[in-house]
């Protein structure tokens, strides 16, 4: 109230983090009634998902999934598919690189076939539904300008149309409040594809600063307009070059990595963007909501395995070091703790960029978001364990949870096992002290501590995927 600034990342109590639906009287007093029953009902388990103002948002493949035994979660209204069990024949193959969760809470609210889904992908390809992204396009004159002051990475001047770029906004503290991609449509027309819980509190914060900077902008939520599937694996340019009119258009020196391009597949325009969450070749498809069906069946006739959202928010994208807004990336931590930042900044201004230059020119951060993994999970009966949550990392000789030089205590930010890997990860911010890839600490969880290893500091990835084995 006193500077526009929370000594904590206060997202999770951000108004503006709600869509439109979310505010209506039904939705309110259905999440209401469900949210109080919980809290007076403990224990509530992380991944507990809620049962009432369900259904609200659904991919237009919706049935199709359904009709394949598709396990639903939800975010921002969005039903996803966490994992399918017509996958389940897949655990013939890799089961016994996927252990079963002998305790009852860990093994709750998630499918073993989840992890089956990602070893699949890793061989041949599969496909995730991604429509749950925030889609928002930025017109007008003064579009280049407002993109280019939100942004920390270029994305205006000399970058050409055709281009995605990953970056960020910082609030003006130089702390991370949001992850995203951009597209840049035309000289003055850009696409941001966010994330679909984080999407709505950044399209307010990027109209609000319009509206500061008297832009001469349309800023316009399309989230429903839109869907989005990726296809990764290393069999993906095949499969998809099957389904092209042109193949040679996917060919590498064609479609260059974070480049995006118009493509007809089975004869459904798609806007096919070269990015990966999950550490495989492949794309994101964009296309028109109508046209999503019809794209469903056509990469499932090719062979292409559908994979659940926990592949794609959880296990290997850990395995991949990669972050998550809102767990990971906070406003309590900077890029370059968080190590996301770039070589170099860019010459004109953009929002945070004094404090950012001043984050800059420190020896070094108090703290680093560093991976680290389970060396032994066996619990004090012998059962193996799969953590989840927020688990305080300790100091094996002290006892103490680790506290960086300016007061932040270190916790699991993100955490779940990496079946390509066979190990329980999990991402920490860590006082630079203990930054140190190699080093044991401790972990607590269910008033348990156990011993966990720095795997890496920094954005090192524990799995090589050009070499399909870990990195230790």
């Amino acid at each position: 109230m006193t500077d526009g600034l929370t000594e904590r990342d206060h997202h999770s109590i951000d108004v503006a983090r709600h869509y439109p639906f979310q505010r209506t009287e039904s939705y309110i007093a259905e999440r209401c009634y469900e949210t109080a029953f919980k809290i007076y009902n403990p224990p509530v388990h992380n991944r507990e998902p809620y049962t009432a103002a369900r259904n609200l948002r659904q991919s237009p493949f919706y049935e199709r999934e359904r009709d394949l035994g598709a396990h639903f979660m939800e975010a921002a209204g969005w039903e996803r598919a966490h994992g399918y069990a017509s996958n389940e024949p897949l655990l013939e193959i890799y089961g016994d690189r996927i252990p079963v969760r002998e305790n009852e809470w860990d093994n709750r609210h998630f499918w073993r076939v989840s992890n089956a889904e990602q070893l699949k992908l890793s061989d041949d390809v599969g496909m995730i539904n991604l429509s749950h992204f925030c889609v928002i396009e930025v017109k007008g004159s003064d579009a280049e300008a407002l993109m280019e002051y939100a942004c920390v990475a270029r994305v205006g001047g000399e970058t050409p149309v055709g281009k995605g770029i990953y970056t960020h906004f910082l609030d003006h503290a130089g702390g991370v409040a949001a992850d995203l991609t951009v597209l840049r449509l035309g000289s003055d027309h850009y696409r941001i594809v966010d994330g679909g819980d984080t999407g709505h509190r950044d399209l307010v914060w990027l109209r609000r600063l319009a509206e500061s900077r008297n832009a001469k902008v349309a800023i316009e939520d399309r989230s429903e307009d839109f869907g989005c599937l990726g296809v990764w694996g290393p069999y993906s340019r095949q499969r998809l070059q099957s389904l092209v009119t042109d193949p040679s258009r996917l060919e590498p020196d064609a479609f260059p990595f974070a480049s995006f391009r118009e493509l007809t597949v089975a004869g459904i325009s798609v806007l096919a963007f070269r990015i990966s969450y999950v550490g495989e070749q492949g794309w994101e498809l964009h296309f028109a909501y109508d046209d999503g069906l019809a794209l469903w069946d056509a990469l499932y006739s090719a062979s292409i395995t559908p994979v659940g959202i926990e592949t794609y928010a959880n296990s290997r994208r850990l395995e991949k070091s990669l972050r998550l807004q809102n767990a990971d990336l906070l406003t309590e931590y900077n890029l370059l703790e968080a190590g996301l930042a770039r070589p170099r900044v860019k010459p004109c201004d953009f929002h945070g960029r004094d404090a950012y230059l001043g984050q800059r020119q420190r020896e070094q951060q108090p703290a680093y978001l560093c991976t680290l993994s389970m060396t032994d999970n066996r619990d004090q009966q012998r059962v193996p364990r799969y953590p989840l949550g927020h688990c305080p990392i300790v100091d094996p000789d002290t006892g103490q949870v680790l506290v960086d030089s300016v007061g932040r205590r270190s916790y699991t930010t993100s955490i779940a096992y990496g079946p390509s890997v066979g190990l329980n990860l999990m991402l920490a911010y860590l006082p630079a002290a203990y930054c140190e890839a190699g080093r044991p600490l401790r972990m607590e969880y269910f008033d348990e501590t156990y011993p966990v290893r720095v795997e890496a500091v920094g954005h090192v990835p524990v799995y090589d995927v050009d070499n399909a084995r870990p990195r230790s």
